[in-house]
């Protein structure tokens, strides 16, 4: 019971980091941004319990791992690891000696990954090393030991091997956690030094007395981050600003045009389309959505106003940043954008006979940053 509670707990300690994560800015990876793939060799020593009381000899470990990180705190991996363990036992059913039981082993992992230096300092692009601590369960497959190699304790010498037809190959639960540090080479590239504690259902057999078994691995390897490793601001600074700014003068220009005489409003009224006041306002979205947010719906309810007093013809142009996401999902992600600004329109009153929707996808930088391409522009045809 003892063995199996460590396990568990060992094995919910990435998901609890993963649920209490904060960054100082918030930020955010969109679906095919920031998957990585990592190559890790090293050693590895197993202890083999109470009875045993010391670690096997050192063995070769090696792993490979692919994951992706959800934001510059939080990441997973999944890992297949191969290695062996060197362990010896004085316990045998001969009393002849010390028992040889290697075995080559296999083990697949989940881990949650927990960036540290980002969490304490802020996400830094440029920043040379990065401390990651990360931890799950795992399965680890070995054959149950029926044969063992019998040394004479006197000599060391081989005596005699007993039979391994009974051996089975079995999954044993495991939990782990480690230290992970890596060197920032390029945007593409981190080369990675790894620590892991793990511990197991003894997996050893009849060669040993313990109900656990533990493990240490040490390793060093490199990671390729496919696409470069690209996070986003979440609720940008800009975004506010330039809608405020906008909301303030619309709002002037509308006040202006109400306070003019009779007369001068029948002249606006009639003018041609290239005289509106409203030829181009921008309405802006956060990235990956298409939702309307306080500042978009008061813009929104000021340009249905301007369009309803011109009686001109207007575009909704939709616009998503190129550089986030693919083509097929910008595109959707511009339907929708269009969609929701024309579904608000007609429900402040524009009739749908002066709209237009036109969605462009994903474009280059509009306005020199990225968060300010994710736009719909109203403008006259």
């Amino acid at each position: 019971m003892k063995t199996k509670l460590i396990l568990l707990s060992l094995a919910m300690v990435g998901f609890a980091m993963s649920a209490s994560a904060q960054t100082k800015e918030k930020y955010t990876s969109n679906g095919a941004d920031n998957i990585f793939v990592s190559v890790t060799g090293g050693v590895s020593t197993t202890y083999s319990g109470k009875s045993e009381g010391k670690f096997g000899k050192l063995a070769p470990h090696f792993t490979v791992s692919v994951g992706k990180w959800f934001n510059p705190v939080i990441g997973i991996r999944g890992q297949v690891g191969f290695w062996r363990t060197n362990f010896y036992t004085m316990h045998n059913p001969d009393n002849a000696g010390k028992v040889a039981n290697h075995k080559n082993m296999v083990v697949a992992r989940l881990d949650g990954l927990y960036n540290i230096s980002n969490a304490i300092w802020g996400y830094n692009p440029d920043r040379l090393f990065n401390l990651s601590v990360f931890a799950g369960p795992g399965l680890t497959f070995a054959k149950t030991s029926k044969g063992f190699d019998i040394y004479d304790a006197s000599n060391g010498l081989q005596i005699h091997r007993r039979g391994t037809n009974g051996e089975k190959l079995r999954p044993h639960i495991n939990g782990s956690i480690g230290l992970q540090g890596k060197f920032n080479v390029s945007q593409y590239w981190d080369i990675d030094l790894e620590v892991r504690g793990e511990i197991a259902d003894s997996y050893l057999g009849y060669a040993n007395t313990s109900s656990a078994i533990g493990a240490l691995f040490f390793g060093a390897g490199v990671t390729y981050t496919f696409g470069g490793k690209k996070f986003q601001k979440l609720n940008p600074a800009v975004d506010t600003s330039a809608l405020t700014d906008e909301i303030n003068r619309l709002r002037s220009e509308l006040a202006a045009a109400l306070n003019k005489p009779a007369e001068v409003r029948t002249v606006v009224e009639t003018k041609t389309v290239t005289e509106t006041k409203f030829n181009k306002t921008p309405i802006f979205f956060k990235i990956g959505s298409s939702k309307l947010d306080t500042y978009a719906k008061a813009t929104v309810k000021l340009v249905a106003d301007g369009i309803k007093a011109s009686g001109g013809t207007f575009k909704v142009q939709a616009y998503a940043d190129k550089a986030t996401g693919s083509s097929s999902f910008n595109q959707k992600l511009t339907d929708a954008r269009a969609q929701a600004v024309y579904d608000a329109l007609i429900a402040e009153g524009v009739p749908a006979s002066q709209l237009q929707i036109v969605s462009n996808g994903g474009v280059d930088n509009m306005f020199g940053d990225r968060e300010t391409t994710r736009v719909v522009i109203m403008g006259v045809e």
